[in-house]
């Protein structure tokens, strides 16, 4: 195949959001090239809109040059628009909105989780830091690595604010991330995936996270062997699910939907939804903390933007289903806690 007929996945295979995409690839069986950053490769590249990782660049078509595109959650909307195979997001609408409100979830929750046991854990940070820096330049002499070392963990530990990991909070995410895999743990016993027989984006966004807290850092991989041994296996298995073969039928039927994805969307309404509408608060506001209650437990962080358009985009997505689909949304999600995300202004 002509190389400027694939697309590039540039990231890193320590990024969560770097194995949210690639599984996600790997399973539309896509044709791309992974592109380490670092590489050589990468200058050849244009670069993204966004200097965030991971990025993706696109095929030329119809005249057009290569473009580079940022931001997980866009990049595979786009890429559902231009490829029809095996896509990720379910053609019903309403289940449709479902998965895309657990790809935020775990993008802009698990992600809380993960950012915390890393860099509020010092077994986690001593591990994470020691070897990440050799992850975008292996041919570092040690002393350069161990140099690297400290300068990264310096760097990730000053942005725990924002991520929302504090003494307030800690209690509230670790909590969240034992009752998550409690759940989880009973969901998968009886179907392989979040919506049914086949994976959507909302399982590669938590699968991204879960690369790192079930399998990679220590103390929430602990938690994880002791609760859900079968989160382990899923998360591996997850890496490439490009031989499962799919179909409509594969996803689960509305009407009737099993017992723990309500315990799911629960969880979701739980923890997600007042941080998400407390956040959007904040930042209407132009303040600069959030402060908010989650799980009868007072929430205090910095603001972020950056999630006030993730909650925007989502409201924006519920607000375009028909009568007939948001009717079905509401009726799923009614006495789960979510409902709130999308009646508060």
């Amino acid at each position: 195949m002509d190389p400027k007929n694939e697309l590039r996945l540039v990231g890193v295979g320590a990024s969560p959001y770097t194995r949210k995409l690639r599984g996600a690839l790997r399973f539309r069986r896509l044709p791309f090239r992974f592109v380490v950053v670092g590489d050589k490769q990468v200058s050849a590249l244009p670069a993204p809109p966004l200097p965030l990782l991971p990025y993706i660049v696109l095929p030329a078509a119809d005249g057009r040059p290569l473009t580079a595109m940022s931001d997980t959650t866009p990049i595979l909307n786009c890429l559902e628009e231009a490829y029809a195979e095996r896509r990720l997001r379910p053609s019903d609408p309403a289940l449709n909105f479902i998965d895309r409100l657990l790809e935020d979830y775990g993008d802009e929750w698990l992600s809380k989780c993960m950012f915390h046991y890393r860099w509020s854990h010092a077994a986690d940070t001593k591990k994470a830091s020691a070897y990440l820096p050799y992850t975008r330049a292996a041919q570092v002499t040690r002393a350069q690595g161990e140099q690297a070392e400290r300068a990264f963990a310096d760097r990730q530990i000053s942005r725990i604010g924002v991520v929302g990991s504090n003494p307030v909070t800690a209690p509230i995410i670790e909590g969240s991330w034992r009752r998550f895999l409690e759940i989880f743990e009973a969901h998968i016993e009886n179907q392989p995936y979040l919506l049914g027989q086949r994976p959507g984006a909302g399982d590669f966004a938590a699968f991204g996270q879960m690369t790192m807290l079930v399998i990679t850092d220590p103390t929430p991989a602990k938690v994880a062997m002791e609760v859900s041994p079968r989160a382990y296996a899923w998360t591996e298995r997850l890496e490439d699910v490009s031989g499962l073969e799919v179909s409509e039928a594969d996803w689960v039927d509305l009407s009737d939907p099993p017992a723990t994805l309500h315990s799911l969307l629960c969880e979701v309404g739980r923890v997600y939804a007042p941080f998400m509408i407390g956040n959007a608060k904040a930042v209407a506001q132009a303040a600069k903390q959030v402060e908010c209650e989650i799980d009868g437990q007072r929430w205090v962080q910095e603001s972020f933007v950056y999630q006030a358009k993730c909650l925007g985009w989502l409201r924006k997505a519920y607000f375009n289903l028909d009568i007939t689909a948001r009717g079905r949304v509401d009726r799923l999600l009614q006495g789960t806690g979510c409902e709130p995300l999308f009646t508060s202004a």
